[in-house]
C-alpha cells in the first residue's frame, strides 16, 4: 500500500489525507525519502539549490500570550522584557545589508499597548533607511493581535502595513493548525481559522507568505495531516504560499520539557510527506537551525530544495537551548556536496544578482553569525 501511494505521488497525482497518514504511520523512511526527492527534482529540475541571507530581528519579547512551548517570551510585567530601541534595530538592518543580506525577518511578542501607527512608523523608518530590503514581518498571531488592540478589521491592518513597507509575511505561530492542539499548547493566541484568514486576506491583497509547522509535541499524526490539508486547501484558493518549512519542537527550557524530543527520523519523514502532499507549494525549506548541518543537508534529499537562511541572528530557537550556527561557507559546501550549484535567492525565490551573491560571500568570509544572541539585544 505504501509503495502504491509513493508511486502515485511521484507520478504527480494528488494524495488524500488518508494516504498521507499512512505514510506518516510507515517506518519505511528510505522509500518515502526517495519518493520525496523524485518529486522535488521533478518540480525543480534546475541544477541549483538555494539559500537566503537574512537576519531575525525580534523587536520585543513582551507578549500577552502564554505559549507552553516558548522559552523566549516574557510577560508584560517581567523585568526581562525589552523593546528594541529604534536606532539599534536600524543598525541591525544596516549590518545585514553590509553582509550581503536583502531581507530581515521582523517578529515580536504580542505587545499589549502598541497601536498600529507604532508599527507603521517602524516599517517606514526601515524602508526610508534601507529601501531595497524586504521586510518579512509580523506573523499571523501578531497581525491578529493588532486587530484586537486597534479594534480594526484585518483587511485594514494589512493594507496599512503593506503601504508602510511590509513586504511579505512569515508563517510563524502556526504550530499545528488544529484548535485542540492549540488550546493545549497556548492561551491568548490566534486560533486556526483566524491564522489562515490572516494569510488569506494578505494573499488577496497581492502579498506572499510562507507556511510552517512545528510538530512533535502533543499532536497526533492525524492532526499533523490535518495541518497540511489546511495549508494545501488555502493554497488552492490563493496560491500565496511560496514555501513550507517544518521543524521539530525543542522542549528544553519550556513548560513542556517533560516531553521527549522528536528525533531526526521523524523530522525527515514528516518533511518528505509534506513534499509529497503539498503538491501546490513550490518550495520546501530544510530546517538546519533545529537539526544541525548534516541532518539539514540530508533533508535536501528528503524533499527540500532550499537550505533556508544563513540567519545572521536568531533568538527564539536559541532560547530553547538548540543553537546550530552555520557559516555561509558551510551552507554552500553542503549544497555542493550534493551535486548542486548553491545560489542565493530572495523572498520570491528569484536568484539574486551575481554581484550581491559575491558581496555576501566576501562579507561573511566563511564565518557564521556575528553573535550568540542574548535576550535583550
Amino acid at each position: 500500500m505504501v509503495t502504491e501511494i509513493l508511486e502515485k505521488a511521484v507520478a504527480g497525482e494528488r494524495l488524500s489525507a488518508d494516504e498521507a497518514l499512512r505514510l506518516l504511520e510507515s517506518h519505511d523512511l528510505a522509500a518515502i525519502g526517495a519518493a520525496a526527492d523524485k518529486v522535488s527534482r521533478r518540480m525543480h529540475p534546475e541544477p541549483v539549490r538555494t539559500y537566503n541571507v537574512d537576519r531575525n530581528i525580534n523587536y520585543t519579547n513582551i507578549c500577552t500570550a502564554v505559549c507552553h512551548f516558548c522559552a523566549f517570551y516574557r510577560g508584560p510585567k517581567s523585568d526581562e522584557g525589552y523593546v528594541l530601541p529604534r536606532e539599534e534595530l536600524l543598525a541591525k538592518v544596516g549590518e545585514t545589508v553590509e553582509l550581503g543580506g536583502n531581507q530581515i525577518l521582523l517578529q515580536g511578542g504580542l505587545h499589549p499597548k502598541f497601536k498600529l501607527d507604532w508599527y507603521e512608523e517602524m516599517l517606514a523608518d526601515i524602508k526610508a533607511a534601507y529601501p531595497s530590503v524586504n521586510i518579512h514581518g509580523f506573523s499571523p498571531p501578531e497581525l491578529h493581535h493588532f486587530t484586537k488592540v486597534n479594534n480594526l478589521p484585518i483587511e485594514e491592518v494589512l493594507s496599512r502595513l503593506k503601504a508602510a513597507g511590509l513586504g511579505s509575511i512569515p508563517g510563524g505561530g502556526a504550530e499545528i493548525l488544529v484548535d485542540r492542539v492549540r488550546n493545549e499548547l497556548t492561551r491568548g493566541k490566534v486560533g486556526s481559522d483566524d491564522w489562515l484568514n490572516v494569510m488569506r486576506v494578505w494573499h488577496r491583497l497581492g502579498g506572499i507568505s510562507t507556511a510552517t509547522m512545528m510538530f512533535g509535541h502533543v499532536e497526533t499524526l492525524a492532526e499533523r495531516v490535518e495541518h497540511l490539508q489546511r495549508v494545501r486547501d488555502l493554497q488552492d484558493e490563493t496560491s500565496g504560499f511560496t514555501a513550507f518549512i517544518c521543524w521539530t519542537f525543542q522542549p528544553d527550557h519550556t513548560d513542556l520539557d517533560h516531553l521527549p524530543a522528536t528525533g531526526s527520523f521523524e523530522y525527515l519523514k514528516t518533511q518528505a510527506v509534506a513534499r509529497l502532499f503539498l503538491d501546490n507549494v513550490p518550495n520546501i525549506q530544510s530546517s538546519w537551525v533545529t537539526q544541525g548541518l548534516k541532518m539539514g543537508q540530508l533533508a535536501m534529499l528528503f524533499g527540500a530544495n532550499d537550505m533556508g537562511s544563513l540567519m545572521i541572528e536568531e533568538n527564539v530557537v536559541a532560547e530553547a537551548g538548540t543553537v546550530h550556527f552555520l557559516s555561509l561557507r558551510q551552507i554552500r559546501e553542503a549544497i555542493e556536496e550534493l551535486g548542486f550549484q548553491p545560489r542565493q535567492r530572495d523572498v520570491f525565490y528569484n536568484l539574486v544578482s551575481e554581484e550581491l551573491e559575491q558581496k555576501a560571500i566576501r562579507a561573511n568570509g566563511g564565518t557564521g553569525p556575528r553573535e550568540v544572541v542574548q535576550l535583550a539585544v
